[in-house]
């Protein structure tokens, strides 16, 4: 059982913003911004890369619940940063997919 499954069953406590049948949303107990958002599918994929074809409407669903959780903590007008890792060069640490949704302060590019 993955760290956020075990969140989702209420083993573990979490900050948690969004909580319905497809996604689990938490605040990231290490932010790397103000706000520091994990959104996360109900039901397991590994990682992006482990996705099926099957799995096309929860991955939308992810994005829009995204993009309203950004609206909600009012970061839509001024800007915000979504990320997918995959593998350990990329910094996943859980292997349980999920979007980090980052905020309230500007962001450097290139990322890392």
């Amino acid at each position: 059982m993955t760290l956020f499954e075990r969140i989702a069953a209420g083993e573990i406590p979490a900050d948690i913003v969004r909580n319905d049948d497809d996604v689990l949303a938490i605040r990231d107990i290490n932010p790397q911004a103000p706000v520091h958002i994990l959104v996360i599918p109900q039901h397991v994929i590994p990682r992006i890369g482990e996705a099926r074809d099957n799995d096309a409407a929860i991955l939308g669903k992810l994005l829009l619940a995204a993009r309203d959780i950004a609206k909600q903590e009012g970061l839509d007008e001024t800007g915000y940063r979504l990320v997918i890792n995959h593998g350990p060069n990329a910094g996943e640490s859980v292997p349980h997919l999920h979007i980090h949704l980052l905020g309230g302060r500007p962001m450097d590019w290139p990322p890392g």
